[in-house]
């Protein structure tokens, strides 16, 4: 599936090369020529990248970004005229991700949009913990197998957190007693054999493959 790119400008021939250039590079785009096209359509579509001119008809790019920060995280690079720099602190403070200052050589726009990709990948990646179907979102504390939603307590969490990070590699109870329930734990030493058991039911059952394994005498290892 293509990327959509959000152009929000008002100067014509800037949209006309930027459409060019970008669907050229293999993007989708969608135009808005004033802010308050622009912002309903970044509120109520959604795009990997919204290009935000900061001088426009209707609201300026400010406020488009402040409307479209308060409720989603979608980058945004702001097109900006070169001494302004006092526009370009307001744009990044109100939640713009970078900037480019006009006039501005399109490999240059293109380069600051593929950084910002992998920056955003490599930020997916350690939030994301998989595997197999199995999957761990850590900042929305969310679990899913095969697509089916996995509600576990805050320890279950933790537990299986830790397993993920650790997958195929042996996790002796000890260490993970220490990882999840902390060094100064005083409580039952087979606190970690009934949590497997808890997660086990909630992770493996009901599922032909089963990813959490047993090893006799030292701990337990998930497998991908």
């Amino acid at each position: 599936m293509k990327e959509r790119v959000l152009i929000i400008e008002d100067e014509i021939a800037m949209v006309r090369l930027l459409e060019l250039e970008l669907t050229f590079e293999g993007y989708e785009i969608a135009v808005a020529s004033d802010g308050l096209t622009g912002a309903d359509k970044a509120l109520n579509e959604s795009f990997d990248f919204i290009l935000l001119d900061l001088n426009l008809p209707g609201i300026n790019g400010i406020e488009v970004c402040r409307r479209v920060r308060a409720v989603k995280e979608t980058p945004i690079i702001m097109l900006t005229a070169r001494d302004m720099v006092s526009d370009r602190v307001r744009g990044l403070d109100t939640g713009a991700d970078d900037y480019v200052p006009k006039p501005f050589a399109i490999e240059e726009l293109l380069a600051r949009m593929r950084s910002m990709q992998r920056r955003l990948q490599s930020k997916k990646t350690e939030d994301m913990l998989s595997a197999k179907d199995l999957t761990l979102s850590v900042a929305s504390h969310h679990v899913t197998r095969s697509g089916l939603d996995i509600e576990l307590s805050q320890r279950e969490f933790e537990l299986l957190r830790c397993l993920l990070a650790n997958k195929n590699r042996l996790m002796h109870r000890e260490a993970l007693l220490n990882l999840v329930w902390g060094y100064s734990y005083e409580g039952e030493t087979n606190v970690v054999d009934v949590y497997i058991r808890y997660l086990r039911i909630k992770v493996d059952t009901g599922f032909q493959e089963k990813l959490i394994h047993t090893v006799r005498g030292s701990g337990y290892i998930l497998r991908d």
